[in-house]
């Protein structure tokens, strides 16, 4: 019976009752080692009745070993990976050793396990218990982790204890509960269980000196009953109660033969708790399975068929910590002489290494074999130890340099920013070799992004280009083509600069994709003073995208973000869009948040304000749920835009702004959104102090170019014409160049006097295209400016269709200021009932999962591309179908032309 923890039994079971009626729940159980976190689960498996249990547990020894925690987890359902989709399936396999091939995005593991868990649990509800997730390998913990966060209606419940003082666990965005020391009541009463002799004044200095820990009254009691005599005097338990419970376990093994104690540290080296494996070695140091008996009488271990485990995780970590050095080096070559057949090619590799004693590069070179092994099926933390360790035992410097740059790179894959500049940095020092340092340099570079600023991304991606721009042009243009980008995002103007002197030295094959790369970034470059003679090469690279001549995922989302730049929106967006569907088909999640910024954007631009806040919302959700900060940083500043609350936009405002400081486009881009929200509530003057800042800030050359018309209405309004004109010239050489003239016209018409405006009005009525959200505000205006002029047939018209496109585009705050121009003209429009306007009823996840069950989709395809559960997919329509007035799947089909 678990003593003293029904508070926590019953949060355990609330996450049961929820996955039992349908409601998944992620749970971490938090504490020290031995306050009885394997125990409490271990009582939750027991409640778990009616529930399928799949279990599982990290492993100290195995941690560098990719997939290992969820292999053990998952690899007995592996009759269910037909029932997965295709990519998804193949990386499980892949993975767990069963197919060749390469995992393309180490996020992809993740969806699978969200849709393999999410199976399993169309039989029956599902609980899902992992013991010692601080040990798991990081590619089984990223995996977990990500369904974790992401389940949502399915029947699943996910609970992990993690030991406190072991390296940091991400917990963030689960429920905690932070087991404690047991009260003193509940204390006495395990102390009473399991050592009823203790006289009272050695029980009451146990409960004081043991700190309510079950795992050090236990063990401590135990130890006083058996030996009264040893502990006559004053307990032997202070400092730290992990330190206590350890010198516990200590006394024990010393008590055990010689014999014991080195079959019990094969054991603890082993750590697969295979009985084979270990009488096999034992074998070899002389050792038998009779050894294990003293180990057995005494608990410290327990077999169990094919398997030996210790009783508790610190036993294991006390046999290994009290051998000799020679001792261990004994067990791993043991253990590596044991271990034959590829199938063990990596732990033998493992036990090799840790049976050397110095350099060794045959040694090495096995573990570079592990390392790469890993990389194909996209363990990448697990290539960064085996790189490293390989470095180690390298026998010339020039080869520990290169597999260092390895190590770092697979570090920086594996989202260890630390480790990646920590072993750049050496390998940069070890060599001079151009290449390796130049790789060393971009490495640092991309860390310096998230870790300092997009400014230092760049200045240190200069750094390497400027090696290898020479030797190695191609990847000096794939440096330069994230210096630009980075300087683009820190507003750096003479950076990129930099970078665009260093491409034209760039020697790469004329007509290559690197050099319809390198073409379009040196006409960005020219942007600031020379827009006519940057458009057409910018529109190359937006068309060589589109159609495969330039094919990689960063090129393309550069060439959308240069088509936005230079009005080319509707290829921008097309482009992206496929791109955001080739990425989900091939499951690379990690680049998805990537391409879902400027397909917001874009949206944005046309006025298609749903799909704006779909692309943005699926974007920040993945983004946070993945842990790439910066990225949600930036798609919050598209929030704020996009926000139709003005009070909580401007309440979420100063956070965002401060975040993204960093990211001056970014940041702008949100003012710009507190810009058109004051100027949509009648509030010029605060409108134009946002809009000013914008445009005279230095992103003012980048797609916020396109704010200076609303600056010119906001200064028109706030009484300022002279301000109106500041920014104008620059735009206008802009639209010149882009032929985006609409919004020339429109400012034109603001600044007339007398009926020189209406013409302008008219014009730019002409020439706005399919930018339904530009046509609609130019309405309003002209509207207004017709109301003015007592022409009020005419101003209804305008202010009519203003109206209407501002409702049908859910610009709730502009079709106020519309129907309040109505009601000035003596008309009372109706505010617009939700059903006549469903899709906005929808919350953005909805509006996903509807637009692509509208095309024909089924929930597990739509599942797929959006990394949920089908279940969760089902969810969604189910909550999305009265909302827009919908019974049937196949009525969604005449929702498409308005979807």
């Amino acid at each position: 019976m678990l003593i003293g923890r029904d508070r926590e039994r019953e949060r355990v079971g609330g996450v049961l009752e929820g996955a039992r009626s349908g409601r998944s729940g992620a749970l971490v159980i938090r504490g020290e080692a031995g306050i009885g976190k394997t125990s409490l689960i271990e009582q939750v498996a027991a409640d778990a009745t009616g529930m399928r249990l799949v279990r599982g547990a990290g492993l100290e020894s195995e941690s560098e070993l990719p997939f290992s925690g969820l292999h053990l987890m998952l690899y007995p359902y592996a009759d269910r990976f037909d029932a997965l989709p295709g990519q998804q399936a193949a990386a499980l396999r892949s993975a767990f050793g069963l197919a060749s091939g390469q995992v393309s995005d180490r996020f992809l593991i993740g969806a699978a396990t969200l849709t393999l868990l999410s199976e399993l649990a169309a039989d029956r509800p599902v609980l899902c218990l992992v013991d010692d997730a601080q040990w798991l390998d990081r590619a089984s913990l990223d995996a977990l982790l990500f369904a974790a966060r992401r389940l949502t209606a399915d029947p699943i419940a996910m609970i992990f204890t993690v030991r406190d003082a072991a390296a940091p666990f991400p917990d963030h965005g689960l429920d905690v509960v932070r087991l404690e020391g047991l009260e003193r009541a509940a204390a006495q009463d395990l102390v009473d269980a399991h050592a009823p002799g203790l006289t009272v004044p050695v029980r009451e200095r146990l409960l004081d000196e043991a700190g309510g820990n079950p795992l050090a009254l236990i063990e401590l009691a135990n130890a006083l009953q058996s030996q009264p005599a040893r502990h006559a005097g004053p307990l032997p338990v202070g400092g730290q109660i992990g330190g206590r419970v350890q010198e516990a376990f200590r006394l024990q093994l010393a008590e055990m033969p010689e014999a014991t104690r080195l079959l019990l540290l094969v054991v603890a080296a082993d750590g697969t708790a295979d009985l084979g494996v270990v009488l096999r070695a034992a074998e070899t140091l002389g050792l038998g399975a009779a050894d294990l008996g003293p180990a057995e009488e005494a608990r410290l271990v327990v077999l169990d068929g094919e398997e030996v485990r210790f009783r508790h995780p610190l036993i294991r970590a006390v046999t290994y910590q009290n051998a000799t050095h020679h001792q261990r080096i004994a067990v791993h070559a043991a253990l590596a002489g044991t271990l034959g057949g590829d199938e063990h090619a990596d732990r033998r590799a493992w036990h090799l290494a840790a049976a050397a004693t110095g350099p060794d590069e045959s040694v090495a070179a096995e573990l570079e074999r592990a390392a790469r092994r890993a990389g194909d099926r996209g363990g990448s933390a697990a290539v960064a130890a085996a790189f490293e360790r390989a470095a180690r035992l390298s026998t010339d410097a020039e080869g520990k340099a290169r597999r260092l740059v390895h190590a770092a790179r697979a570090a920086y894959d594996a989202g260890r920013p630390d480790a990646a500049t920590r072993l750049a940095a050496e390998a940069a020092h070890l060599t001079g070799d151009d290449g390796v340092i130049a790789e060393a340099t971009f490495i640092r570079a991309q860390v310096a992004y998230e870790r300092t600023s997009p400014a230092a991304d760049a200045e240190l991606a200069l750094e390497g280009a400027a090696l290898i721009v020479e030797s190695d042009p191609e990847q000096a243009v794939s440096m330069l083509t994230e210096a630009v980008w980075a300087a683009r995002d820190a507003g750096a103007h003479d950076l990129v600069r930099d970078a665009v002197e260093l491409l034209r030295r760039a020697k790469v094959p004329a007509g290559s994709a690197k050099a319809l790369v390198a073409s379009g970034l040196i006409a960005y470059g020219r942007l600031p003073g020379g827009a006519s003679g940057a458009v057409r090469p910018m529109r190359a690279l937006v068309e060589a995208a589109r159609t495969g001549d330039v094919d990689g995922v960063l090129e393309r989302i550069i060439a959308s973000f240069l088509g936005l730049l230079v009005a080319d929106d509707r290829a921008a967006i097309a482009l992206l869009e496929g791109l955001a569907a080739e990425v989900k088909a091939q499951g690379a999640l990690g680049w998805l948040p990537y391409v879902l910024e400027p397909l917001a954007i874009g949206r944005l631009l046309l006025g298609d304000l749903h799909g704006a806040e779909s692309a943005a919302s699926e974007g920040l959700s993945l983004a946070a749920d993945i842990g790439m900060d910066m990225q949600v940083t930036a798609l919050k500043c598209i929030t704020v835009r996009l926000e139709s609350d003005a009070g909580r936009s401007r309440s979420m405002a100063p956070d965002v702004l401060r975040q993204a400081e960093p990211m001056p486009a970014n940041a702008a881009l949100a003012s710009w959104g507190l810009g058109l929200h004051d100027l949509a509530d009648g509030h010029a003057d605060a409108a134009l102090e946002h809009l000013d800042a914008v445009c005279s800030g230095p992103a003012r050359h980048d797609v916020l170019i396109r704010a200076v018309p609303d600056h010119a209405e906001a200064a028109v309004r706030a009484g300022r014409p002279d301000l109106a004109r500041t920014y104008l010239p620059a735009f206008e050489a802009w639209a010149a160049a882009t032929s985006f003239t609409a919004l020339v016209s429109r400012c034109r018409a603001l600044l007339s006097g007398g009926d020189g405006a209406d013409e302008h009005y008219r014009a730019a009525l002409s020439l706005h295209g399919d930018h339904a959200y530009d046509a609609a505000r130019t309405r309003l205006l002209y509207g207004e400016w017709l109301r003015r002029r007592r022409r009020r047939t005419e101003a209804r018209t305008e202010l009519t269709s203003a109206l209407d496109a501002f409702d049908r585009l859910g610009a709730e705050r502009w079709a106020e200021r519309a129907r309040a121009e109505l009601e000035a003209l003596g008309d009372r429009p109706a505010a617009r009932a939700g059903d006549a306007d469903p899709l906005k009823r929808l919350t953005p996840q909805e509006l996903q999962v509807v637009r692509l069950a509208a095309t024909g989709l089924s929930n597990r395809e739509i599942a797929a591309q959006l990394y949920l559960s089908p279940r969760t997919v089902g969810h969604h329509l189910y909550k999305a179908y009265p909302k827009i007035g919908v019974t049937r799947r196949m009525e969604l089909a005449r929702l498409v032309s308005v979807i």
